[in-house]
């Protein structure tokens, strides 16, 4: 997958253009909607430049009739006007309505249609994204796409036909003067927005993706400030997020002056067109062959229809920073997934066994074996510890075993089936894992405990409580099970996260439970603890134990793995391998010396 910086290569022009197919594609399911919302506005503009044609004409034509002393008929034209009116007033909260409405629909499909895109992708491919940037993805990069309809197609298609209908009814009363208007229209609503659109494609990209950087820097600084005021680095860390607003208001600024002076021209071609118009119309009066009142109905005509077109070059500017925007997005969706599912999955088996044989895998083929050979077999019910130092693949078993990634070499067997043979969520409901560092969403504990069993009663949500010798604890805070607990699960302990985790992983009553480190970075009164609830975790259930940690291994499970760099380099009882020389040995003695 490209990192960001790929992303922030200069634009191509044909990739711009299947972009823009690609997001138009998106919002079809919505036409009915986008097109209800164009059709307003485009009522609303011809409503307001006729509100002004004819009230000039109206006020000119009154004004000449009481100089004459002649009598005029003013409720035709008194009644057009409240007519526009009151259609202008209507039109634009109909427009803003359902506008906004086909916004919110189109942002909404557009999240749902992202994340079931990047949720394959999950964690293999996304491994190389900060969560900033894919939270700026999800968000920020989802919501600059909306300006497409909002801001871009609906002034485009109004603009378009506007001018032809303003130009025709112009030229029923003098072409020169419609023809005039329309090479200013042309100037101001094509010319315009085109130099706008190649001048402002690079500060809109830059805008997009020092955004994204000023993002991720401000999210690192916030997660990791403990850490960079102990090595003193949070001062330098401050300094590169002032780098980034500066790129990030100086891209803004560059955008900013761009739309001060297209305005200005916008309104320059305004004025000349209309100064144009009184030329031209002032020898036709004077000829017969327009009217008096005509003059004042075309310049305000000319001057107004210049509505139609005002909202175009920020249209082209906004393209080009929802493009940019579309382009990260596109990039990210266009990642193969690392695991394919297949095409008919495997039902679940009901003697869940597993077995590993002359498994090969790495994360690249640049990079050295994470596992090599590496045999291992798990009967329902067994127990098995895989041990070894940091780095020796254990994570990387993990990873196997849930099928985040798949192996290069060897077969995984699930129940005498391939573990590729299997629904990634029939694999998942199999695994009970239950981590060193579990995830907890910002919720509320009941919220977190449900995602294991959603449809789970209070009695039962009790019951696994109890059994993780959480139920106490939760009984003393006031909202009980519906007390949020934080970000990550912030507001609590190690002891109580981990035993939450336990309660969700009871929930789930899945045959083989995977302990991945479950007691690091405990105190021994915690840890003492959470080994008596993970003892009543195991009953029923195979057990994959994964962990550098060897004491009390000789009660917990039958066989042991030892890795060491990415190979198994041996294999049986906990107590035997504790007394014969090898791996084993080492490590166990190793961390009896530090213990003591």
């Amino acid at each position: 997958m490209k990192r960001d910086e790929d992303t922030m290569a200069p634009e191509n022009p044909q990739q711009a253009k299947d972009d823009l197919r690609r997001l138009l594609a998106l919002y079809r399911p919505y036409w009915r909607w986008m097109a209800a919302g164009i059709l307003l506005s485009l009522t609303t503009v011809l409503a307001n430049i006729g509100l002004m044609a004819v009230a000039g004409w109206f006020i000119a034509a009154m004004a000449i009739a009481g100089a004459a002393g002649a009598t005029l008929n003013y409720f035709t034209p008194a009644a057009l006007i409240r007519a526009f009116a009151i259609v202008r007033t209507g039109g634009r909260y109909l427009e803003r309505l359902v506008t906004h409405e086909a916004t919110f629909r189109l942002l909404a499909e557009l999240r749902v249609w992202f994340f079931t895109r990047i949720e394959p992708l999950a964690p293999a491919r996304l491994g190389t994204l900060r969560g900033s940037d894919l939270l700026n993805r999800i968000q920020a990069d989802i919501d600059s796409l909306n300006h497409i309809y909002l801001r871009v197609l609906v002034p485009v298609i109004v603009g378009a036909i506007g001018v032809v209908l303003i130009v025709g009814v112009m030229g029923f009363f003098s072409l020169p003067v419609a023809f005039t208007t329309f090479m200013f229209l042309l100037c101001a609503g094509v010319g315009l927005p085109w130099l706008l659109l190649r001048r402002g494609r690079e500060p809109g990209r830059q805008s997009i993706t020092q955004r994204a950087a000023l993002r991720d820097t401000l999210v690192d600084g916030f997660q990791g400030l403990a850490e960079l005021r102990v090595y003193g680095a949070d001062a330098s860390h401050a300094d590169r997020a002032d780098a980034n607003a500066e790129r990030l208001i100086a891209a803004q600024a560059d955008l900013s002056r761009l739309t001060g002076w297209s305005q200005g021209v916008q309104i320059l071609c305004a004025t000349l067109a209309m100064w144009a118009a009184l030329i031209l119309a002032i020898p036709a009066v004077r000829s017969g062959t327009l009217h008096a009142p005509d003059i004042a109905m075309l310049a305000l005509f000319v001057l107004a229809s210049f509505e139609a077109v005002m909202p175009l070059p920020l249209a082209m500017q906004m393209l080009g920073e929802s493009l940019a925007a579309a382009r990260r997005i596109f990039t990210l969706v266009d990642c193969q997934p690392a695991v394919i599912e297949p095409e008919v999955p495997a039902a679940p088996s009901t003697q869940p066994d597993l077995r590993l044989e002359d498994v090969y895998f790495r994360y690249g083929e640049d990079r050295p074996w994470a596992l090599e050979a590496l045999n291992l077999d798990l009967p329902f019910g067994h127990r098995l510890a895989v041990v070894g130092a940091s780095g020796a693949g254990k994570s990387s078993l993990l990873n196997l075993l849930v099928r985040f990634w798949d192996c290069q070499e060897g077969s995984i067997r699930l129940g005498g089936r391939e573990l590729r043979d299997y629904a990634a969520d029939t694999i998942r409901s199999q695994f009970a894992v239950l981590s060193q560092d579990p995830y907890l969403f910002n919720a509320t504990i009941r919220e977190n405990l449900l995602l294991a069993r959603p449809d789970a009663d209070q009695a039962t949500l009790e019951a696994a409580c109890r059994t993780a010798q959480l139920h106490d604890f939760l009984t003393t805070l006031p909202q009980g099970y519906d007390t949020p607990i934080g970000e990550a699960g912030a507001r609590l302990s190690g002891g109580q996260a981990r035993r939450l985790a336990i309660a969700r992983a009871l929930l789930l009553d899945a045959p083989i439970l995977i302990l991945d480190e479950p007691t690091e970075g405990l105190d021994t009164l915690t840890e003492r603890d959470l080994l008596q609830a993970i003892g009543e975790l195991m009953r029923g259930r195979s057990v994959l134990l994964i962990t550098h940690r060897l004491g009390g291994l000789a009660n917990l499970v039958d066989d042991v793995v030892v890795l060491e760099n990415g190979k198994q380099v041996q294999q049986g009882k906990p107590a035997e391998l504790a007394q014969s020389p090898g791996a084993y040995k080492t490590l166990h003695d190793a961390l009896a010396g530090l213990s003591a």
